[in-house]
């Protein structure tokens, strides 16, 4: 676990967060946090786009498994348009 550390707010409503807590979980500049505040708690999370590996076997995989259904490209265009049309 992480020392508790303080930091202050600034006129701008930015804060700081320690070096320590940064190191600790991997945090780089452009990091994205949802904040959720309540009663005199704030709690940040982290935003991590999910790993891309294996992507390209399970494409493979689902491409694979359309061909053999007998699904084709114009099916998959139709279904959208009539997914689209829908009210």
């Amino acid at each position: 676990m992480i020392a508790p550390a303080t930091t202050r707010m600034s006129t701008r409503g930015q804060i700081v967060i320690p070096e320590e807590v940064r190191q600790a979980m991997q945090l780089r500049a452009g990091d994205s946090f949802v904040v959720v505040g309540r009663d005199d708690t704030i709690v940040l999370k982290t935003v991590r786009m999910p790993s891309l590996d294996g992507l390209d076997d399970m494409l493979r995989e689902v491409r694979a498994k359309a061909r053999a259904a007998g699904l084709r490209p114009a099916h998959v265009r139709a279904a959208i348009r009539k997914a689209r049309a829908r009210p």
